[in-house]
């Protein structure tokens, strides 16, 4: 991956439906360039999918899960990423292994989901944490 699949990530990451036309325009390369690039990224596996980002009024959320030691936090996590009103499930490092980012109807929604998670045998505690606000890095 070079400079110019860099630039054309950061725009898409922005906005996925911006126009193969004015990317080219503001990475200053041809429409055609443009478009053979996203595919490879595509093919590649760099680029994963298009999403939308939405702001639904919705209360959006962290709900960090520890589970035990001989827990495959893989399984977990495939198993927590087929909940409704979940976006995202990641694996990470630190005290907690699983962290659910969700996109729920009101409060009593993602107790819903805590309640879920600490109804698994394989989970130990959670924590949550409410998202107050979000903006877009630029990670170029």
């Amino acid at each position: 991956m070079d400079d110019l699949d860099r630039q054309i990530l950061d725009i898409l990451r922005r906005d996925a439906r911006t126009p193969y036309t004015e990317i080219a325009e503001q990475v200053g390369t041809s429409e055609g360039t443009v478009r053979n690039r996203v595919e490879r990224l595509t093919e590649e596996g760099v680029i994963e999918r298009f999403t939308v980002s939405t702001r639904t009024g919705n209360i959006k959320a962290m709900i960090e899960v520890s589970v035990k030691v001989n827990v495959h936090t893989t399984e977990i996590s495939e198993r927590m990423a087929e909940w409704d009103q979940v976006d995202f499930v990641w694996q990470v490092s630190g005290e907690e292994d699983v962290v659910l980012v969700v996109d729920a109807a009101d409060t009593g929604a993602v107790n819903e989901l805590i309640t879920r998670a600490r109804e698994l045998e394989e989970v130990e505690n959670t924590k949550t944490r409410l998202i107050l606000d979000e903006r877009l890095g630029r990670s170029a």
